[in-house]
């Protein structure tokens, strides 16, 4: 891939342009807050990168231009760039090797169960495509999520469903719908009490909010599903986990035919 640089001075700022259609970097001088600005600069250098990455810009196995090279694309130090390599190595996107360089790692080896490598990758995979592999696993993992929260749930959890519902039932437009849905789908995750099934809420929560966005644009009205979300409310206080679960794979029924129509 060539990535093209474009600097603009503006004052002391310097901004460059990397990747066409990403935002750009703009650089601060250097001061009192050199270690912030190195750290954000270094978070949005794996960014750029890990982006194109994941777009197939540079395609698994190949090898990386060498630090120079980079240092001179993104114009940034070795200290940022090698933190930033740092970061996407952590997150299984690459690898270094003597005497070869820096490699992409194939795409098996990509954690895209990581909150960052997920979101990243949502951006730039085919929308429909990213969309049914998101609602598989929701498939795989909501309704049994919800029978354990019919079971499980403690005052505390469920208060926090209740009032997610609520706010789905008081909703007025879209950005309040899709707030209080998403608070709901987490909540239901929080009060199945398995500590191995909650995180998943934290990662896939930026990816769903934007999921339950366009569902919500599709639909006839922005609330269309509340009468599906109420029934597995109702089974969740009612503690009756066979109807929750029963009831949260009707709801995400609904979520399915509106992706594929």
């Amino acid at each position: 891939m060539a990535l093209s640089k474009r600097w603009v001075s503006r004052s002391r700022c310097r901004i460059i342009a990397l990747v066409p259609g990403l935002v750009p970097i703009s650089i601060a001088p250097q001061g009192s807050w050199e270690k912030a600005i190195q750290h954000d600069l270094h978070g949005r250098v794996a960014h750029l990168l890990a982006t194109a990455i994941l777009r197939g810009d540079y395609a698994p196995e190949s090898i990386l231009p060498r630090e120079a090279a980079l240092m001179e694309t993104f114009g940034v130090s070795r200290t940022v760039l090698r933190e930033a390599l740092r970061t996407l190595t952590s997150k299984g996107l690459i690898e270094s090797r003597p005497r070869v360089g820096t490699r992409v790692r194939p795409k098996r080896a990509w954690n895209l169960l990581d909150v960052d490598v997920l979101d990243w990758y949502s951006r730039v995979a085919e929308p429909m495509a990213f969309a049914l592999k998101l609602q598989e696993m929701r498939e795989m993992i909501e309704p049994y999520a919800a029978g354990l929260a019919a079971a499980s749930h403690t005052d505390d959890t469920f208060r926090a469903l209740a009032l997610a519902h609520a706010a789905m039932i008081a909703a007025r437009n879209v950005d309040e719908w899709v707030r209080a849905d998403l608070q709901f789908h987490l909540s239901v995750l929080i009060a199945c009490s398995n500590e191995l099934l909650i995180p998943l809420g934290t990662l896939i929560e930026r990816t769903l909010e934007a999921q339950l966005r366009l569902n919500a644009k599709r639909a006839d009205v922005f609330n269309a599903s509340l009468a599906e979300h109420t029934a597995v409310f109702e089974a969740i206080r009612d503690r009756d986990a066979a109807a929750a679960r029963a009831a949260m794979a009707g709801l995400l029924g609904v979520t399915r035919a509106r992706i594929e129509a």
